[in-house]
């Protein structure tokens, strides 16, 4: 009725020109005027901005326009992090761009969904959503779940219909229209594209397609709560301070710019900035190693991840199968390195390319068909002509699949059935003797114990109606394929990798157990126990507990069975990651805290339930998130300690000298330049630093371990006070020296961003102290020194600048002394990091007990 003939790659370029691309309208990234226009919403800003008006009314022309010039120059820095979490953000975005199968030029081809034109021709598969409205032009046992169109949950039947409904609408079995946004249930088909983008059935119903905002996420609300906390405390203190002063001095303007000072030292506003840096960056990071985040929530869970779960044909093997062994009429050959396939095999293979799709996608059907043409081709054994007339899936209670074909005469009433899958399931189609069933067995334990998939293979000849399962046929036993997927050679270090982190890998597989146990060995996973899927039925839920805790291999699991498998290790206390490729899949990495979808043979429900994408479907990429998240961990933690210890020292030379009785030692003018250091050394030189050493030898986080707990805010207030006691000696020493306090101040303030810096380097390793990180390079700190040093030496020494911030010249015995006192409080930080990082170390090899799910 219609051709299967897609565009050619010039006709859909010109569509797409002139219809444009098939998107709907969604929320444009945010560009430079809207960053802008944020930027100055923060308290910060407003308070920049508030502390330069007031100086315009006291008169101080200079003053006001360096707050000013600081306030457009925090609009910038704001403006280039955002940028870069934008590029970030978009990076990822084209990494999650829907995709779509198409036929263009004659040749099927991948291509972004958003390229789609109407006209194109289209293929869909189960698990699948349709990503344009379309017409189906051929269809095998295709259902689809309409539920976002209609709100009805159970798949309609699709087919190809003579004639074509006038006013279709979502619903309804037997119509031959597919809708954008729908998802296949079951089967496949081919469709020609009729709508794309706002002119789709969704498109016209105006309905969104962009992801529910999913809640916050423990780190976010631990982090809301503590700049609340933070916000509450200085915005108190800094009216009580504003009030007090004015009274006592009767200058309110300057009590104002008193409080205002406290304020922006005291304003946590670092915290969320910090955390969205990381996030978003730290997922650039994962899917520039071919691993990509979804959720946030999943960089979080990878730090305490405990259990690995993962399935065995291309991830942890090379998902290249080949036919390697032959097993039929008693005998058996091995077809590697033979040149021409013995008469008694022929019909082996011939049935299991019959057994298998006509044009297919699985590895091991394309095993089948690719020995076929290499010893097959030119017999009788390869049927081209014949047509595909019926078809049995595999099932739940039924591991085979069965093909039903018709012959190249028309005229014929017969029918030639081919099936192929476990060799159990075969055994039973074939209604097979014990003794000819145990022979099987022991063939299919040799093979299996050289680390080949089993499958076999049966035949049948039918007429008459299509029976309702495949027990009906009368089927014959074939023979045996062996065929061998080898292991990435990767996986095994990164298996000893796991299991030096305290991390369990678990293995769950489809395989037969002999096959499974055979990899697990190669791969380094303990394979002492095996658990089959019939095994696992039969036990309740503690049972099955028990055997979870000395079990690692899991073979002949259907993936219903996996999700319960996720359910028995989290009740066990396990953090547990699954990886999943299938429809069937969805549950179980839903459940799972940390669910793993493959990018390339996964189907788009298995992806959209993931937390976790592997682009590569590789295992390695999955410890190589772990080994991320590891890090992003522990750089929060860095970024955060030195924020917390950073505005101790500044909160305290602007409360302090008020309650002394001392001139304001510390003006908005002063804390503005320190804030331009610790912004990008948060937010940028953290998130830049290389992983600890032994990052991979120490046990998970616990999950409910909280980002700021006791240890964390003693350190950063510890190390802190030290900065502050160091500061105000050196004032103290200033005033004796000089009895300036333009001296004093200059003293104190050099030693305040001095100590800055150190701050930085005593918090930039938890496990190695100053010396040590010294040698290690980061580019990023090496760009803040280098422009904040020079702005220092700007400020104590150029006049002007010198007369803004009001300072007095400094000696350099001063100079010295304010140097010294920094280095100091960098060496008193550093000696006690000592017991920090001892208390650390004792704390990871003791692993805090056995995590437990959160």
């Amino acid at each position: 009725m219609f051709s299967t003939a897609g565009l050619t790659t010039q006709e859909a370029r010109e569509i797409l020109r002139r219809e444009g691309p098939n998107v709907l309208p969604q929320e444009h990234a945010r560009g430079p005027v809207r960053i802008v226009l944020d930027a100055v919403r923060e308290p910060m800003l407003q308070l920049l901005l508030a502390a330069g008006i007031i100086y315009l009314v006291l008169g101080d022309l200079a003053e006001a326009l360096i707050l000013l010039g600081f306030a457009v120059l925090n609009v910038v820095m704001v403006v280039v992090q955002e940028n870069r979490t934008e590029r970030a953000l978009a990076a990822l975005k084209d990494l999650t761009a829907p995709r779509a199968t198409v036929i263009r030029d004659g040749h099927r081809q991948p291509v972004p969904a958003a390229s789609l034109v109407a006209g194109d021709v289209i293929l869909v598969e189960e698990g699948s959503r349709v990503p344009a409205d379309a017409l189906l032009l051929d269809a095998t046992h295709l259902e689809a779940d309409e539920s976002l169109l209609t709100g009805e949950s159970v798949p309609v039947v699709k087919a190809v219909t003579a004639e074509l409904p006038a006013d279709a609408r979502p619903g309804g079995d037997h119509t031959p229209n597919l809708w954008s946004g729908t998802l296949v249930v079951r089967g496949s088909g081919i469709a020609r594209v009729t709508a794309t983008g706002s002119r789709t059935e969704i498109g016209r119903i105006g309905a969104s397609l962009g992801e529910v905002e999913s809640a916050p996420t423990p780190l976010q609300v631990q982090t809301r709560r503590l700049v609340t906390v933070f916000a509450a405390l200085g915005v108190g203190a800094s009216v009580v301070l504003a009030v007090v002063y004015g009274l006592l001095h009767g200058a309110w303007l300057d009590g104002i710019l008193a409080g205002i000072t406290l304020a922006m030292a005291t304003l946590p506003e670092e915290f969320p900035l910090v955390l969205t840096v990381f996030l978003v960056i730290g997922a650039w990071r994962m899917a520039q190693s071919k691993v990509l985040s979804r959720r946030a929530s999943a960089i979080e869970a990878l730090g305490a991840a405990t259990v690995l779960c993962t399935d065995k044909t291309g991830t942890l093997t090379m998902n290249r199968m080949r036919v390697a062994r032959l097993v039929a009429d008693g005998q058996s050959l091995a077809v590697d390195g033979v040149a021409d396939l013995p008469e008694a095999f022929h019909r082996l293979v011939e049935f299991a390319i019959l057994a298998s799709r006509p044009d297919p996608f699985d590895p091991m059907e394309r095993a089948f068909t690719d020995l076929g043409q290499t010893f097959l081709a030119r017999t009788e054994h390869i049927h081209g002509d014949w047509t595909l007339a019926h078809g049995y899936p595999l099932a739940p209670d039924m591991l085979a699949m069965s093909q039903v074909w018709h012959d190249a005469d028309p005229d014929s009433p017969s029918y030639i059935v081919a099936a192929k899958g476990a060799p159990e399931a075969i055994a039973d189609l074939c209604h097979l003797s014990p003794p000819a069933i145990e022979r099987i067995r022991r063939d299919v334990a040799g093979l299996a114990a050289e680390g080949l998939r089993v499958l076999a293979v049966a035949e049948a000849g039918w007429t008459g109606p299509w029976p309702g399962n495949q027990h009906d046929f009368a089927f014959r036993f074939v023979g045996l394929t062996g065929l061998a997927d080898p292991l990435r050679p990767e996986v095994p270090a990164a298996v000893a990798a796991c299991r030096a982190s305290g991390i369990r890998v678990v293995m769950i597989t489809g395989d037969h157990s002999g096959t499974a146990r055979a990899i697990a060995r190669q791969a380094g996973i303990d394979a002492r126990h095996v658990l089959t899927g019939d095994d696992l039925a039969a036990l309740d839920d503690a049972a099955l507990r028990d055997r979870l805790a000395e079990t690692s291999v899991f073979a002949r699991i259907m993936p219903e069975q996996k999700l319960r498998l996720v359910q028995g290790f989290t009740a066990a206390g396990e953090v547990v990651a699954m990886t999943g490729d299938g429809v069937n899949d969805a549950p179980s990495l839903k459940a799972a805290h940390i669910g793993v979808a493959m990018g390339g043979r996964g189907t788009d429900v298995a992806r959209e339930a993931a937390a976790l994408v592997l682009l590569d479907d590789n295992f390695v990429s999955l410890v190589t998130a772990v080994r991320l998240g590891r890090r992003i961990d522990d750089n929060l933690r860095k970024a955060f300690a030195y924020i917390l210890a950073v505005h101790v020292p500044i909160a305290g030379m602007s409360l302090i000298p008020v309650v002394a009785g001392w001139s304001l030692l510390l003006g908005p003018i002063h804390v503005v330049f320190l804030e331009m250091i610790i912004d990008p050394v948060s937010s940028i030189v953290f998130e830049a630093e290389p992983e600890e050493a032994g990052i991979m030898e120490r046990p998970p986080r616990r999950p409910d371990a909280p980002l700021f707990d006791l240890a964390l805010l003693a350190r950063g207030l510890s190390q802190g006070l030290v900065v502050l006691l160091a500061a105000l000696g050196v004032f103290q020493l200033g005033i004796a020296d000089s009895h300036t306090e333009e001296t004093a101040r200059a003293m104190a303030f050099t030693t305040l961003v001095l100590g800055n810096l150190g701050l930085v380097l005593t918090n930039r390793s938890s496990s190695a102290g100053v010396l040590t990180v010294l040698r290690r390079p980061n580019a990023a700190l090496a760009l803040v020194v280098g422009v904040t040093l020079p702005a220092l030496v700007l400020a104590l020494f150029a006049p002007w600048l010198r007369g803004l911030f009001a300072f007095a010249p400094l000696s350099l015995a001063h100079l010295a002394e304010a140097a010294g006192a920094a280095l100091v409080s960098v060496a008193v930080n550093d000696l006690t990091g000592l017991v920090w990082r001892k208390g650390s170390r004792h704390e990871r090899k003791s692993g805090c007990g056995k995590p437990r799910a959160s």
